[in-house]
Order: C-alpha cells, then sequence, then structure tokens
C-alpha cells in the first residue's frame, strides 16, 4: 500500500485523474484484474513526468497500460501506481508525409483520420484494437505489416520523468510483437507514422476488407485480450491448439475460443487464475503433441515483459 503522503503527492499533480484501490477489472479487455493501489490518467506530459520523478522519489513501482488489450490483470492487489495515457489523444498531419499521433489515440480515431484525409499506409491498424502507445511497445501488425514498417519516430519520457526525447526508427529495435532498448518503465508518449496521400475510396476499400476478415474469424462479441500465443514460425498457434483439441476448453468463467482457439474469453465471471490455467493447459498440450513450445504474446501486468 502507499503511504498517505504518497497519496497526498498524487492527488496535488493529477487532482481527480488519480484513483485509489482501482479495479484493474475496469482498464483491461478481458475484464478481471483486483486493484491497484493507484490509478492515474495525466492530462498532459508535465503531468506524466511529475508523477514519474515521484514514483521515482519514494521507489514506488509504476506501470503503463493502454487499452488493456495483451494484457492480463493478476487478481491479487497491484501495488504502485498504473498511468493510462487515455487523455493524450492529439492527432495531427504533418506536411512532410506523415501523421503524428499521441498515445492514447485509438485505433478507431486514426482509422477514421486517415480516411477523411485519403492517408495510406495504416489501414492494417484498423482491426488492432487497443491505442497507440500500446500498438509501439508490442510492435502490433498483421501478416506481412506491423509497426515497425511504419513509424517513423517515437516520443518518450524517461522511468524517472527527467528526460524526454525522439527516438528515430533506425535506433529502435523492433522484434516479433515487442519492442526492446527502452528503460524498463518508460513512456511512450506519441508518435510519427509515415503515410502517402491517395484517395479515400482506397483507404476506405482496404479498411472494409481488413475489418470485414476480422470479425469473420475473431470472437469480437466477447471480452478476450486478443492472440494469447505468438505464431510459431512457419505455423500458427490457433491451428495447434485447435489441433490439440481444446477449442471450448473451459475454467471458470474462462473458455479457449470456439471461433479463434489463440484467444481465451470471458464468457462470465472470470478470474486471473482461470486464464493463467487455461494458457498453461494450452502451452502443455501443444508441447505434448507437437514438441512446440508456445510463447505467450499477453503480458502479465507487474512482471517484466
Amino acid at each position: 500500500m502507499i503511504s498517505r503522503a504518497v497519496r497526498d503527492g498524487l492527488e496535488e499533480i493529477l487532482g481527480d485523474r488519480v484513483q485509489f484501490d482501482y479495479p484493474l477489472s475496469r482498464c483491461t479487455s478481458l475484464r478481471v484484474g483486483g486493484p491497484v493501489d493507484a490509478f492515474a490518467t495525466p492530462a498532459d506530459r508535465d503531468e506524466i513526468a511529475r508523477t514519474l520523478a515521484l514514483c521515482a522519489e519514494q521507489r514506488i513501482p509504476h506501470y503503463v497500460v493502454g487499452a488493456g488489450f495483451n494484457l492480463l490483470a493478476p487478481d491479487a492487489r497491484l501495488e504502485g501506481v498504473v498511468l493510462r495515457l487515455s487523455r493524450m489523444r492529439r492527432l495531427e498531419e504533418r506536411p512532410n508525409g506523415g501523421v503524428r499521433a499521441e498515445a492514447g489515440v485509438s485505433h478507431s480515431q486514426i482509422t477514421r483520420f486517415c480516411v477523411e484525409r485519403s492517408l495510406s499506409g495504416l489501414e492494417f491498424g484498423c482491426g488492432i484494437p487497443g491505442t497507440v502507445g500500446g500498438w509501439i511497445a508490442m510492435n502490433a501488425g498483421i501478416p506481412g505489416r506491423e509497426m515497425k514498417d511504419a513509424v517513423r519516430e517515437i516520443e518518450v519520457i524517461s522511468p524517472t520523468g527527467r528526460k524526454r526525447s525522439h527516438v528515430a526508427r533506425e535506433r529502435l529495435p523492433f522484434v516479433y510483437r515487442a519492442l526492446h532498448g527502452l528503460a524498463p518503465g518508460s513512456l511512450i508518449v506519441s508518435a510519427l507514422f509515415d503515410v502517402t496521400v491517395s484517395s479515400r475510396e482506397k483507404v476506405r476499400d482496404e479498411v472494409d476488407r481488413l475489418l470485414a476478415l476480422r470479425s469473420g474469424t475473431q470472437p469480437l462479441n466477447v471480452p478476450s485480450c486478443g492472440s494469447v500465443f505468438k505464431n510459431p514460425p512457419g505455423d500458427f498457434a490457433g491451428r495447434l491448439i485447435e489441433a490439440a483439441g481444446l477449442k471450448g476448453e473451459r475454467c471458470g468463467g474462462a473458455e479457449i475460443s470456439r471461433v479463434h482457439a489463440n484467444f481465451i474469453a470471458n464468457v462470465g465471471g472470470a478470474r486471473a487464475a482461470d486464464i493463467v490455467a487455461l494458457i498453461e493447459k494450452a502451452r502443455s498440450a501443444v508441447r505434448e503433441t507437437t514438441g512446440t513450445v508456445l510463447v505467450p504474446e499477453v503480458r502479465t501486468l507487474g512482471e517484466p515483459a
């Protein structure tokens, strides 16, 4: 539990933009998770920097969440401060063929923006839930295109809040479903994407095609975290889990989706422990039947990435 002095410090910086004993089930797409000591939604870069500085001075752990996809919050209390940059939603077209988006910009917001302005290059993101900050941290993508292919640079605030920098794509070591190279606890506050001028019809047609593909192959009507496992080289995690006979497998209120086996859905009252049990069951079954070791894509809040 954080001290009264820390609570007072957070309230001084953030006002009503901090809540205490906040249930993390409200900010994760799986709708599971226990309380966190403090949940902060800073309004600008100054508030982010001051919050990080307070955490560093008081040696309080801090965590960053976007829209809560690819994220599992534990059932037990999480000690520290969770920051969500949902108020950081500025979006602008740059004259040199770029789009600058703050970390809290949603996938639907940036898709509409690009369609309205006939800008091509980010259509692949239309079917990927979440926000820009999470997209970058996870190197989100679809077969054939990922964030690393679209990012020109990112803006980062250091873990102590003392340094703000712009990091060019050439210095960003993206890997499959991750971005390495940033100091643990750094915050991505914006990204500059490369786009090209196209026609509104072409951009909209590609967006519609990808959305239709997603709606036909993924369980969009129940809470889930997106893909649970990374695809192993040359194969698909969903195919391997289905081949192991686990489609529809349940534990408590969690179920391996009958629509797509690489999704675990909260079908009613699931706990984080239920989801972890299904993750381990799927990994074990696939390892026993094929020898393939599945690597989780979903991250657990409070554990190293």
